[in-house]
């Protein structure tokens, strides 16, 4: 390792990877040169992942299934605060990311500047070679991030990045799909984290960078947002609509009334959507009531 003067700072490689045993030697070596020790999750894999992981001599988690990225980033939190790590760096097993960046990544956290460090594809002087598809989905979902959760961040979707000892110790993830890139701005929103960016390289020429479509990677991004904004904040994303449904019912019901009043006769589509409404209203109230209750009591039990 060759961090002068924080060389005290034991910095750990977090490295997630799923049948990548084409990259995985040239992460690791890469990595290797900048970090104390290096630890790679294998999530599930069914070609050589593991083995040539535990060949170089790194730290193997491994997982009897695939379960995903969000579950590989969980084990590998778990084993760098085992381990006693200062800073976790946590790059893509797939060689998109330049491991000689990570002194980059690592200095904000070296420098008590910050407590979370997001390699960001979308600054200047960053190269990205991601697809058009690709940059433009990442866009419109960190768009959506910052709108939904008022945190700044050019690359929402970034899994280049380094974190402290405190974050290590208190970011708590549920999410085991990509959807905790998110999940974790948004945790670190909450506990008052500083956030910092740098710019990164990223190369994507002759590599297979997901496992999944991208449609169906973005929809499942864009839809872990959504549960967990309403998670977050049930009384406003439900609450709110489910009283407007209540009071749609009661608009509808009045209507009713008035041209049973006037005609005596009952229109069943008017009465229907009244009736619709209601129901529909108060189960989602009474969703958001319980929800709010849950998230609360699980805040307490974690105090």
């Amino acid at each position: 390792m060759n961090m002068g003067e924080d060389r005290r700072q034991l910095i750990v490689a977090a490295i997630p990877a799923y049948n990548e045993e084409k990259t995985i030697a040239k992460v690791i070596l890469q990595a290797q040169k900048h970090v104390d020790r290096v630890v790679v999750c294998d999530d599930g894999s069914t070609d050589c992942t593991a083995e040539i992981a535990e060949k170089l001599g790194v730290d193997v988690v491994r997982h009897d299934r695939n379960r995903g990225y969000g579950a590989a980033l969980k084990s590998l939190f778990k084993k760098a605060r085992e381990i006693g790590a200062d800073v976790m760096v946590t790059l893509d097993g797939d060689g998109q990311h330049n491991g000689n960046e990570i002194p980059t990544l690592v200095k904000p956290i070296l420098g008590d500047e910050a407590e979370i460090v997001i390699g960001s594809r979308f600054l200047k002087n960053s190269i990205n070679e991601a697809p058009f598809h690709r940059r433009v989905g990442i866009k419109a979902i960190t768009k959506l991030a910052q709108t939904a959760s008022n945190f700044s961040t050019s690359d929402a979707q970034s899994g280049f990045r380094a974190y402290s000892r405190k974050a290590l110790e208190e970011l708590t993830t549920y999410e085991n799909g990509m959807g905790v890139c998110l999940e974790i701005l948004l945790n670190a929103k909450e506990n008052g984290f500083r956030l910092a960016e740098v710019p990164i390289d990223c190369y994507y020429r002759g590599l297979e960078t997901s496992t999944h479509g991208p449609i169906r990677h973005g929809v499942g991004v864009v839809m872990s947002l959504v549960q967990l904004i309403v998670e977050k904040r049930p009384l406003i994303f439900l609450g709110i609509p489910g009283v407007m449904s209540i009071f749609l019912g009661v608009f509808f019901g009045f209507w009713m009334f008035q041209i049973y009043a006037l005609e005596r006769r009952i229109v069943t589509n008017i009465a229907l959507a009244s009736i619709a409404f209601m129901l529909i209203g108060f189960f989602t109230v009474f969703t958001a009531v319980t929800l709010y209750a849950i998230v609360r009591l699980s805040e307490k039990m974690t105090k």
